[in-house]
């Protein structure tokens, strides 16, 4: 099946619980390559999302990004500055055994001073928080790599469409050039026999031999056999693109194939139309190269 490599997809989840974003890019590479950013407190998850990429994905680079806000209610967590507090009370011992103030140093006194506490919000511990909104950070991955695939589907439709016209149209340049070649034979071999008879004009010569020679010469140039392989090879790939399995990287060699076929028929085909069409079927084959990069 032919599916673009290249797809994007967003989304939030949304609860008591907290805000959950998921966003998942992927452009084209030779194997599946996976970026992937998640919060420290839910690092455990990084297994089971890795899982899940390589169950919709085969090929590609990708990055996925996973946000976290909690809103869970927890009790603030407050802190003493020790060393400020026993400073500020040696301070103030000091100052009362010298007459300057009276009484000792109360609680109201520390939270007066800004030094003295610290007020800070107490987020759940990391397995705490993997156990709260572990279950809905898969569920929101899985649904993003849902529509991440949905994506490529959707492209892959549009490459294969231009693919499949460019196979057709190629398919027509080789017809060309093998009709052009069958005509370019029968000429190079009517040349070369007329050639002969001047020689047997001028040299006693075993006619039938020479016939027969002039003959295998003119065989050089058949491309019967390249073009049946070439044609074979546009068959294939028609199955590999109808196939449910990813197919960009045996697209990939056939079209190598393809242009060594090409190579050939170039080498060995006479014709005065030969080499333009030839150089056509090239340019058309580079031009799928292009596009079944983006292949899966």
């Amino acid at each position: 099946m032919i599916k673009s490599m290249t797809g994007f997809a967003s989304l939030t989840r949304d609860d008591e619980r907290g805000v959950i974003g998921v966003t998942i890019r992927s452009v084209n590479h030779r194997f599946l390559d996976l970026q992937l950013r998640v919060p420290p407190s839910i690092a455990d998850v990084e297994p089971r999302v890795r899982a899940a990429v390589q169950t919709h994905l085969a090929r590609g680079r990708v990055e996925i990004s996973v946000s976290l806000q909690i809103r869970q209610q927890t009790a603030p967590q407050v802190e003493l500055n020790e060393p400020f507090a026993q400073a500020l009370a040696a301070a103030i011992e000091q100052a009362r055994a010298s007459g300057v103030v009276d009484g000792a140093l109360t609680p109201g006194d520390l939270l007066r001073l800004p030094q003295a506490l610290s007020i800070k919000e107490r987020l759940p511990e990391q397995g705490g928080v993997s156990a709260l909104l572990g279950s809905v950070v898969d569920q929101a991955v899985e649904s993003a790599l849902v529509q991440l695939e949905e994506m490529r589907v959707r492209e892959g439709v549009h490459l294969r469409t231009d693919l499949d016209s460019r196979k057709s149209l190629l398919a027509g340049l080789i017809a060309r050039i093998a009709a052009a070649a069958d005509t370019g034979r029968a000429e190079h071999e009517t040349r070369l026999l007329e050639r002969a008879r001047e020689i047997a004009g001028a040299l006693p010569v075993d006619q039938a031999a020479l016939s027969q020679e002039v003959v295998r010469v003119a065989q050089r140039s058949d491309i019967s056999e390249e073009v049946t392989r070439f044609n074979g090879h546009l068959a294939h790939w028609d199955a590999l693109s109808d196939s449910p399995e990813p197919c960009g990287r045996k697209l990939d060699f056939l079209l190598q194939e393809m242009n060594r076929e090409v190579n050939t028929i170039g080498s060995k085909a006479d014709g005065l139309q030969v080499s333009e069409v030839v150089i056509q079927a090239k340019a058309e084959l580079e031009r799928m190269r292009e596009q079944v990069q983006n292949v899966e």
